[in-house]
């Protein structure tokens, strides 16, 4: 198969994953190019009380700044922002990062659906979305918000999926750009430091 292209120009990827999402994005994000300006904006469900190690552990692995997000934080490009444990992440105007203690949704704080719907609103049609292995639904109406604006959508295969549950959800909401192996969608990441 002919690794995927992107047609059109991306200025901020957002990425959400429960089980099985520290392996998929060890896979993906450190296949962001030195040279990428694009700011991407991760939720994966973590325990609430407990620090997250993610910072620490990719800032190892990736050829791009790594750290957790701040409220009020103004966006930098090139850098990959970790929601942290129990608060939403949300994108605002500026662009800048908004933190939020607003009840959880899906079960989840932060939530997958509140980062994407923010970020869509912010980014529009160059906003890329992408949705990975995962036990529940959160992120399914959040990835329709990016189609509603415009923006790409992407979904990793269910068959590729440690967890196939969240992908599927995605799936029944509304057709994808694209539904890609974890490969083939860490090409798609790869590509984003030649636009």
């Amino acid at each position: 198969m002919t690794p995927p292209r992107l047609a059109r120009r991306i200025d901020a990827v957002v990425i959400g994953t429960s089980a099985g999402g520290v392996d998929a994005l060890s896979m993906l994000l450190p296949a962001l190019p030195s040279g990428s300006r694009v700011p991407v904006f991760v939720v994966i469900h973590l325990p609430r009380d407990q620090p997250s190690l993610l910072p620490k552990i990719f800032s190892a692995k990736c050829q791009v700044a790594v750290r957790e997000a701040q409220d009020k934080e103004l966006v930098e490009p090139g850098t990959i922002y970790f929601a942290p444990p129990d608060y939403h992440l949300l994108v605002d105007d500026g662009p800048q990062l908004a933190l939020s203690a607003d009840e959880p949704v899906h079960y989840s704080r932060p939530s997958i659906d509140v980062l994407f719907e923010s970020a869509a609103d912010v980014y529009r049609t160059r906003l890329m979305g992408i949705i990975l292995t995962g036990a529940n639904r959160d992120g399914a109406l959040g990835l329709d918000a990016v189609h509603r604006s415009g923006g790409l959508t992407v979904v990793q295969e269910p068959a590729d999926a440690y967890a196939p549950a969240m992908a599927e959800a995605a799936l029944g909401q509304h057709p994808v750009d694209f539904l890609l192996s974890l490969a083939d969608i860490a090409e798609l990441l790869r590509g984003l430091g030649q636009a």
